[in-house]
């Protein structure tokens, strides 16, 4: 079975592919200061509890963003399953060819949601992932990905209010049901919800014209469900697309 590991800024995603079928995934808080065994531990746990044994496990591959955390987490996958991971970067086979200034300053988990949507759509598309920013990557027919727009994302936003001024709290962000909020949490979650609703329809349209137009759109990221019911711009929404895109990259080295 692979073990697939996305270590984002705010969460830490993971996955187990029998080579059918994923028969479970995960969402934990990413937490810096945590070492490979408190991570072991952790991970072995949940595994456990969703049935499945450290022992099952025979490849992983890991995406990671969090460069404190990439090395604590290749000597923990090392520790659980008597192998180094697959550690997305340089040198790794995607299938996809990055066509921007440079390349390395491309996320791999961007580039991993990428190999994931072209694979599903064969053709061009754009993928917004709604993580801690905000991106839309735009994918060319022939593969080649374009280019990325990065915004802070939903919750960064939110709690930049509540940070940085005195008298406005953490909301809970969920559409509001007016635009017109007559509260403080109302009012917040309007101008975030609705406010970033239109900042993602206009970037969706923005990069379908520089594309010539596009086959899909795909959403992404655990914020995803709170902006997709309010639009029509989104062919499809996968949760967990970054973990099938690591499911495929693992196929490929």
């Amino acid at each position: 079975m692979l073990l697939a590991i996305d270590v984002g800024n705010t969460n830490i995603v993971f996955g187990v592919h029998d080579g059918k079928s994923w028969v479970g995934n995960w969402r934990i808080a990413t937490v810096h200061s945590k070492m490979p065994d408190e991570y072991g531990v952790l991970f072995r746990d949940m595994l456990r509890d969703g049935g499945i044994g450290k022992d099952v496990l025979d490849k992983a591959i890991v995406s990671s963003v969090v460069p404190g955390l990439t090395g604590k987490m290749r000597d923990m996958v090392s520790n659980l399953i008597g192998k180094a991971p697959i550690i997305v970067g340089p040198g790794v086979k995607t299938g996809l060819k990055i066509r921007i200034g440079n390349p390395s300053e491309l996320g791999t988990d961007i580039v991993c949601n990428c190999v994931a949507a072209f694979e599903k759509v064969q053709d061009s598309c754009i993928v917004v992932d709604f993580g801690t920013a905000l991106t839309f990557t735009a994918i060319a027919a022939n593969g080649e990905i374009r280019g990325v727009a990065i915004a802070p994302g939903l919750q960064s936003a939110a709690g930049a209010l509540s940070h940085n001024t005195a008298q406005l709290p953490q909301v809970w962000l969920e559409a509001p049901e007016k635009a017109i909020g007559t509260n403080t949490t109302a009012s917040i979650q309007s101008g975030v919800i609705f406010g970033y609703t239109g900042l993602v329809e206009h970037l969706i349209d923005k990069m379908s014209e520089e594309l010539g137009g596009v086959k899909a759109v795909i959403g992404t990221g655990g914020l995803s469900g709170v902006i997709a019911p309010l639009t029509d711009r989104f062919t499809y929404r996968e949760p967990w697309l970054i973990l099938e895109g690591l499911r495929l990259i693992a196929g490929k080295n």
